[in-house]
């Protein structure tokens, strides 16, 4: 009986490597529940040896009860028998899940759909591992439907999966594998003995396989260690930055088109990656950080932004001169041109795109390099960006306010592009856009109004816990939690700019990140997401709404041209690019001034923003040289709390035992003695205590005591051998014949303090020893390590403990 119920532990260990797809732990709960189920069935044709050939059918159906009960009770008959309602519904609930899985990113929510497919998948595992392992009796095959269950998060996640999960699935095979030997071993008959045992041992059943299983058990604990220890002990690099995205979301495609990924999905994944690696690093020469943008979604169909696939002709080629020029930009704006020297660290794998600040000029690379036309993003199709540098020579527009208040309507190719919106976006959206945009007379003072809501006035907070970025939780972002990470506040602004009919899109890439000696470093933890909205004349403008500093993303920054002090009424006084020495143009001086600290604000000539640069590699290496030194030190710890546990009861006196016979000594089976003493005599547990303490010196120190040696032998042995002086064979001597009274006397009367009495006899030991056996028995006790070793093995025994469960069920009757 115990192999049916191995495989459904092995199932459920293995499935919980699951957990890192998913939201919420519904989704384990009902998969359990269904791992209950094929195990039942299996136990109870176990029971009853029904033909192997029937345990599966009888096991699918039961999954499809079970999954009936459970989803569409109220269409089934009684609640669990399948009707043709119920089963529609399930049909319909797995076409939703399969569609909810090509909308949602990991973790994706425990929607019913999803949760029926998995707990399906889950389920047919389970009844593979039944079959192969109990009724074929190959469970060593048992582990490849096992293995699957590893492949699914593997093919969905760039992390690898945590060591406990690994470890907990190998546990559960390992329990597999254990049971499926018991069984066979069993099946062997009576063993013969060679030795007869010694008598102190009591004999085990002639056919028990406990040393077969002991060392089947060791040599899988072993495998198991080394495989997850030796990985840790080799080098690698740090993890993937951005650039290892799941599923592409472009449209269309050719032959010579390239695929590319869908930056949304793993926004939030890489911002909360505990190691931040390092990407770029760029100089610029005006010594300013910049944006750099990577991607450009431009379609909301009303659950996600995408990005339409981008073109790059021949005749575009970087190589080939200037690129296009920026859509929208017009000669009657000031631009400042810039040059920006850029570095991709070369632990940057498969990018096909190039991180550049907007709008790129002029790039200088090596390699066919093409742009978009429209939005000037620079991909190609045969290299890669991974450990390029390149300098971009970029045309930045530094518009006034009253140029972007007066600015014209966009040409209908950009609004046909941008502004779309899907018809059934919710009606409080749209009112939300009004009112939060109510007192501006023009896009611009809009679009100003729009950032301010998000920024400051909405009550809107930024954390990672969020929900997706489905149309639901756009939603729920807007109107209930107004709570997320910059996707969330890029996407929202750019909806409501869309509502207002502004023209815009989402930005994907990077903030500025932070300086390092005189070099701007952009690290995992700097990827973000921006809106930009397009004005007539000065083409795509980067906006702000995501909040800065130690309450949001660190390294975020606004530019200058969106802060309201821009919207106060200064006629025709260009406001465009205030400098950290101008006065009437410094936002520091406007209303605003209580809320923004200009010191802290690239765009104003202030000192950067405090960036994460990650732990030092020196301090890494000092924590990991400090966690080996407290692993080493775990058997003198050890050994240390069990010497003062003892001297805690050797050092006081205690009083004489009341009369009750004469005590017993029980040895035990192992190489060191201890004397045992009745429960509730404080002598007894004294003199213990002490003799356990002068036996773990010997074990230490390498001298062997003979099992049949009396304590009174052992201290004139000690004393002759050794060469004790007078205090220290005193010492031994009183020692023993405590340990003998406790043993034989009738009433063994008063225990003096025995500390030093102790410390005297471990001193005279410790003098008769090398110098390197004693700093042996400081660090590494072989008394502490004897105790550790046993305890493995009670911990390997206890193992099997589940496997001996046995279920009494009803026998079967005759007819």
């Amino acid at each position: 009986m115990r192999l049916p119920v191995m495989s459904g532990v092995a199932t459920a260990a293995v499935a919980i490597a699951l957990h890192p797809l998913f939201q919420g732990g519904a989704w384990f709960w009902t998969s359990l529940g269904i791992i209950l189920v094929v195990t039942g069935i299996g136990m109870l044709a176990a029971h009853y040896t029904l033909p192997y050939w029937l345990v599966p059918p009888a096991q699918l159906t039961a999954v499809w009860i079970y999954l009936t009960a459970v989803f569409t009770g109220p269409q089934a008959w009684a609640l669990a028998v399948p009707t043709k309602d119920s089963v529609l519904r399930l049909a319909e609930l797995a076409a939703d899940g399969f569609t909810d899985i090509q909308r949602f990113a990991v973790p994706v929510p425990s929607s019913p759909g999803i949760t029926l497919l998995t707990c399906t998948g889950v389920g047919l595992i389970a009844v593979c591992v039944d079959f192969l392992a109990v009724r074929l009796r190959r469970a060593a095959l048992a582990g490849l439907p096992l293995l699957s269950l590893f492949v699914v998060p593997a093919s969905f996640l760039d992390d690898p999966l945590g060591w406990w999960v690994v470890v907990l699935g190998a546990l559960g095979f390992l329990g597999l594998l254990v049971a499926d030997g018991r069984e066979r071993v069993g099946h062997w008959g009576r063993t013969v003995l060679v030795r007869r045992a010694p008598s102190f041992v009591a004999p085990r059943p002639a056919d028990d396989p406990s040393a077969l299983r002991l060392s089947g058990k060791r040599v899988g604990f072993t495998a198991i260690a080394l495989a997850i220890l030796l990985p840790s002990l080799l080098p690698t690099l740090e993890p993937d930055p951005l650039f290892g995205f799941g599923v592409g979301s472009g449209k269309g495609g050719s032959g010579n088109a390239i695929s590319f990924p869908n930056p949304v999905a793993n926004l939030r994944r890489e911002l909360s990656l505990p190691a931040n690696s390092t990407v770029l690093t760029y100089l610029t020469s005006d010594n300013s950080s910049r944006y750099l943008r990577l991607y450009s979604l431009d379609v909301f169909d009303g659950e996600q932004w995408t990005m339409t696939e981008p073109t790059g002709r021949p005749e575009d080629r970087t190589s080939a001169g200037p690129l296009p020029p920026a859509p929208g930009q017009g000669p009657g704006v000031p631009a400042s041109q810039v040059t920006t020297r850029i570095t991709v660290s070369e632990e940057v794998r498969d990018l096909k795109f190039l991180p550049l600040p907007y709008p790129p000029g002029t790039i200088r690379i090596d390699g066919d390099w093409r742009p978009d036309r429209e939005t000037l993003m620079v991909f190609s199709h045969t290299d890669t960006a991974g450990g390029a540098s390149y300098e971009v020579v970029s045309a930045e527009p530094r518009p006034t306010a009253a140029m972007l208040k007066a600015a014209g309507p966009a040409p209908e190719a950009i609004r046909e592009r941008y502004l779309p919106l899907p018809d059934d976006l919710p009606s409080e959206i749209r009112r939300l856009a009004e009112e939060v945009t109510g007192e501006g007379a023009t896009p611009y003072e809009k679009a100003i109004l729009l950032q301010e809501f998000f920024t400051t006035k909405g009550g809107f907070t930024y954390s990672l816990a969020t929900q997706g970025h489905d149309g639901s939780a756009l939603a729920d972002f807007l109107l209930r939690s107004r709570s997320g990470y910059c996707e969330q506040f890029a996407a929202s602004m750019a909806v409501l700019a869309r509502v207002l009919g502004i023209p815009s899109r989402v930005a994907i890439g990077y903030t500025g990140g932070g300086s390092v000696s005189g070099r701007w470093s952009v690290r995992t933890h700097d990827s973000h997401a921006w809106p930009e909205l397009y004005f007539e004349g000065a083409g795509w403008l980067r906006f702000e709404p995501t909040p800065s500093g130690p309450v949001g993303q660190a390294s975020a920054s606004r530019p200058s041209y969106t802060y309201p002090e821009v919207l106060t009424d200064r006629g025709d006084e260009p406001s465009a690019a205030p400098s950290a020495g101008s006065t009437g143009a410094d936002p520091s001086s406007g209303p605003s001034a209580a809320r923004r600290n200009p010191a802290l604000d690239r765009d104003f000539g202030g000192v950067p923003l405090a960036v994460d640069e990650g732990m030092p590699a020196a301090a890494k290496a000092g924590i990991g040289a400090a966690a080996a030194l407290l692993v080493l030190l775990i058997p003198a710890l050890l050994g240390y709390g069990t010497r003062r546990r003892r001297r805690s009861l050797y050092s006081r006196e205690a009083a004489p035992a009341r009369e009750s016979g004469p005590a017993r000594q029980a040895p035990e089976p192992a190489g060191v003695t201890a004397v045992s003493a009745e429960r509730g005599n404080a002598a007894g547990a004294a003199v213990a205590a002490a003799w356990a303490d002068l036996d773990d010196a010997l074990c230490d120190y390498g001298m062997a005591r003979e099992p049949s040696e009396s304590p009174r032998a052992l201290a004139r042995r000690l004393v002759r051998q050794y060469g004790f002086d007078a205090e220290a064979a005193a010492s031994v001597t009183r020692i023993a014949a405590a340990v003998e009274r406790l043993l034989f006397a009738r009433t063994p009367g008063a225990t003096g303090p025995m500390s030093e009495d102790v410390r005297r006899v471990r001193r005279a030991l410790a003098a008769t020893v090398p110098r390197g056996r004693r700093i042996r028995a400081v660090l590494l006790p072989p008394s502490t390590l004897l105790r550790m070793r046993a305890a493995g093995a009670r911990i390997l025994d206890g193992f099997d403990r589940l496997g001996n469960i046995r279920l009494r069920l009803p026998a079967r009757r005759d007819a």
